[in-house]
């Protein structure tokens, strides 16, 4: 993507059947046939949100809603992406994928693409094999009791998923590349393959890894508690089951890379579109035989991730691969329909939940099939995990289990996606809340409050082991309610219904635990960051956490400029390059803000010691005198006459420090490692530990009426009040949340990964996977409330993968309450019109 195209990008007009980009930097795109929006006359209880609860400035800069310190850059075209690099002797690469879900290999013919114009090499798997070894492992299912996967960048041998990479062709032009592509000849030997977990778990299912003997790449239990013995006691039991549907996410820039090998000194520099520099650089000194400091990752400005730009992906590795045989730089960029074959969240959830009269939760048991896709490198198979460790978290449920599987098939592998399984647990127990309403009278709204972890109840430790830190979510289900009016909502939804027309009204509470430490991986809790001062008072930060566009090294511009009394025009921020910034982990659950914006507060606030001291110094300063420094000033509390600049203590410190008798080491630079208190990594005695640092939510709602003749559905409102702790940027979190509301509607309603029944991806572009446009989703209106994150020098929880579950969850339960007089139910996603019409065709039934 070149810098003209992201400005395209930026300012599309609305309703234009082009991409545009959301708040939170998702992309939006056409909307399906299933969704529009209409305003309603007389609408009860639309208003604008009351006065925000916890949004309060802390500082200059934190609290306030402060623009992009490079926002600039973007919206005039400015900004550096991967794509946007151009270095001399660039060649291309263009990939050949397979046509098959699965298949032997018998041959590759490479003769006739050798010869095609501009080539210069054609590569297959084996040739790969003297310069890269097998792809590192972000979370290895072998090393945890399941099975481990030899994936290389190229295929060997067979092909599991229709788009497999095959071949590689390097050219002098991405056009010369692509036409030689379809001159290599592949003899496939076409084997059976299986598309859904049913079928992968039959006795005679065809084998995707025959020397596991099976098509189960992991299995596990989460939580504790004896079902059947806390069910004797429960009023009820219900049974059921739920289906969620394949997505993915669908960043404005796909994956990129320019890859340059040094031959002379042997040093391999590789700009990425990426979300881990360090990691990648890690695994990729790994894979290629190298020592780790032969390695320079740089992560340029990045359009979007959600997961899908983590470390691991097989073509993070060929770019560097192909520029060390050809001796060139080589430049590999996505396109639309490869970047779509990355799955996620394709789940059957069976279930059994006990409950008393009053409508509390005794027991629940759930048993979760994951549709994986083929065995990959990346952490997409940690979803399954995530969703059955969140599962029921927020709730006091006193016996809850889940038993999951990851099961392999002939589609392309999960990817790490927002909000990384946690989606499936949301909605599967605000399904189960609905279904209990239902069953004991209760309205739906008093079973959440009476299940809900009460505010006095925290630290509060759920059956799967994770230990709740902080929070009030009645107060914001109530905030939420308040917000949507919606005594008078149902009123008129009541009223409507005797005209025939049919609103609905659904609830969706999300608890997402956030920056997430993982034994043996490179995904923790802790990051570093340094922040240097020079003499003339301008200020570094160097950090090991990354910002996927979202704005978040704009919070930690903030936070270091407030602890030293600067402006944020002294302020910058410097990340995703390997050589420059101390080891880090990136963007990825939340943590960029509550890792890497704590540890640069950790090292401002050092540096900030040393001003303080030396400007004692240089003001003659008694002994007790209180010493400030705000608006790149230092001066007395008690005479503010008796000031001098931070650009003149700074200076001093750096060319008088022994004139002034300076008790410290004469720099203005600190490295500091923020490492939160709370992770356990050490099983307790059943085996559970404390992966998670922060636990931030939300309580959302959503309006929509649904037409029984075409089974279209109309969004009307969207209401979310969140809970991050700490507000560093509320215009920042606003978007975020924001996006993740577009994002969590879109999956209810319209984006789903479709496949012929030979598993050929059918959804390869925007005019098949159907994104929402801004003009198809209604003004998402926002409530806050601040429960600090305890123990933290910030209080932040985090917001990046905010939004999505609950937004998802709410719409599911508003489709369902508006065909509710009708009879009918959904039980599966998406909240497709083909969906609707069935499901009333069977309740006529």
């Amino acid at each position: 993507m070149n810098n003209q195209q992201a400005a395209a990008g930026i300012v599309a007009v609305a309703g234009a059947n082009r991409i545009t980009l959301s708040p939170n930097g998702s992309t939006a795109a056409r909307p399906g046939p299933s969704v529009r929006r209409r305003r309603m006359s007389g609408m009860a209880g639309r208003r604008d949100p009351p006065a925000e609860v916890g949004m309060q400035a802390t500082g200059k800069s934190v609290g306030r809603p402060v623009r992009k310190h490079d926002g600039a850059d973007y919206l005039t075209a400015r900004a550096t992406y991967t794509g946007d690099i151009m270095l001399p002797g660039t060649v291309y690469a263009a990939l050949v994928r397979a046509p098959l879900a699965h298949a032997l290999i018998r041959s590759v013919g490479t003769a006739a693409a050798k010869s095609a114009p501009g080539v210069l090499a054609v590569v297959t798997g084996e040739d790969l094999a003297p310069w890269c070894d097998e792809i590192p492992h972000g979370l290895d299912a072998g090393l945890l009791g399941g099975h481990h996967s030899a994936v290389f960048p190229l295929a060997v041998g067979r092909v599991v998923y229709a788009g497999e990479p095959v071949a590689a062709v390097v050219a002098a032009s991405e056009a010369d590349a692509r036409a030689a592509c379809l001159r290599v000849e592949v003899d496939y030997e076409p084997l059976p393959v299986v598309l859904d977990v049913e079928s992968a778990l039959a006795a005679d299912a065809p084998l995707l890894y025959p020397e596991w003997g099976e098509n189960v790449l992991i299995e596990g239990e989460v939580g504790t508690g004896d079902f059947a013995e806390a069910a004797r006691g429960a009023a009820q039991v219900l049974e059921g089951e739920l289906r969620t549907h394949r997505g993915t996410a669908a960043p404005m820039e796909p994956r990129t890379y320019l890859a340059d090998w040094d031959a002379e000194g042997r040093q391999l520099t590789l700009y990425a579109a990426t979300q881990n520099p360090h990691v990648l650089r890690t695994v990729l000194a790994a894979s290629m035989r190298l020592p780790e400091e032969r390695v320079r990752v740089i992560a340029p400005k990045v359009g979007g991730s959600f997961g899908l730009k983590m470390y691991g992906s097989r073509e993070d590795f060929l770019a560097p691969v192909l520029s060390r045989m050809v001796g060139r730089p080589v430049s590999w960029r996505e396109e639309r329909a490869a970047s779509l074959l990355p799955g996620a969240r394709e789940q059957v959830l069976s279930y059994r939940v006990a409950f008393a009269d009053d409508g509390r939760l005794l027991a629940l048991d759930v048993e979760a099939l994951a549709d994986h896709g083929a065995a990959a490198p990346t952490h997409g198979w940690g979803m399954a995990y995530v969703g059955a460790l969140s599962t029921g978290l927020g709730y006091v449920i006193p016996h809850c289990q889940v038993r999951y599987r990851v099961v392999v098939t002939n589609k392309a592998p999960w990817s790490g996606t927002k909000p990384f399984g946690k989606d499936s647990a949301t909605l599967l127990l605000e399904r189960i809340m609905e279904r209990v309403a239902s069953a004991t009278g209760i309205d739906a709204i008093t079973v959440r409050r009476r299940n809900f972890v009460p505010a006095d109840a925290f630290p509060y430790r759920h059956p799967s082991g994770l230990e709740l830190d902080s929070g009030d979510y009645r107060a914001a289900l109530d905030k939420t309610l308040e917000i949507l009016s919606c005594h008078q909502l149902r009123a008129e939804q009541a009223r409507l219904r005797e005209d025939g027309r049919f609103l609905g009204i659904g609830i969706g509470f999300e608890l997402m635990p956030e920056s997430a430490d993982i034994p043996g991986a490179f995904v923790a809790a802790y990051d570093t960051s340094t922040v240097r001062m020079s003499p003339s008072g301008r200020v570094s930060v160097l950090t090991g956490v990354t910002s996927p566009g979202t704005g978040s090294d704009t919070g930690i511009c903030q936070l270091v400029a407030d602890e030293l009394g600067v402006g944020l025009d002294a302020v910058s921020v410097v990340q995703g390059d390997t050589d420059s910034c101390p080891y880090g982990f990136g963007n990825i659950s939340s943590r960029s803000l509550v890792t890497g914006g704590n540890a640069a507060v950790l090292a401002a606030r050092e540096v900030a010691g040393k001003i303080r001291t030396a400007a004692r110094v240089l003001l003659g300063a008694r002994p007790g005198d209180q010493v400030l420094v705000e608006d790149g000033v230092v001066r007395l509390a008690r005479d503010s006459s008796r000031s001098v600049s931070v650009a003149e203590v700074a200076s001093a410190v750096y060319t008088r420090s022994y004139l002034l008798q300076l008790d410290f080491e004469p720099h203005l630079e600190s490295t500091r490692t923020y490492r939160p208190g709370n992770i356990r990594e050490v099983p307790d005695a059943l085996g559970r530990m404390q992966t998670y640092t922060t636990y931030p939510y939300a309580v959302h709602a959503s309006v929509v009426e649904v037409d029984p003749e075409t089974g279209i559905v109309t969004l009307l409102r969207h209401v979310a009040t969140h809970d991050c702790g700490t507000v560093i940027n509320p215009l920042m979190v606003d978007g975020q949340v924001t996006g993740g509301v577009v994002m969590g509607l879109g999956a209810a309603f319209g984006e789903e990964l479709l496949f012929d029944d030979n598993g050929i991806p059918l959804t390869t572009g925007f005019k098949t996977y159907l994104l929402p446009r801004a003009v198809d989703v209604p003004r998402v209106e926002l409530g806050h409330l601040c429960t600090p994150a305890p123990g933290t020098p910030l209080g932040a929880k985090g917001v990046g993968e905010a939004g999505f579950s609950g937004a998802l969850a709410a719409a599911f339960n508003a489709v369902n309450d508006a065909i509710a007089p009708l009879g009918a139910a959904l039980d599966r996603t998406p909240l497709s019109p083909v969906a609707i019409l069935r499901a009333l065709k069977e309740a006529r039934r």
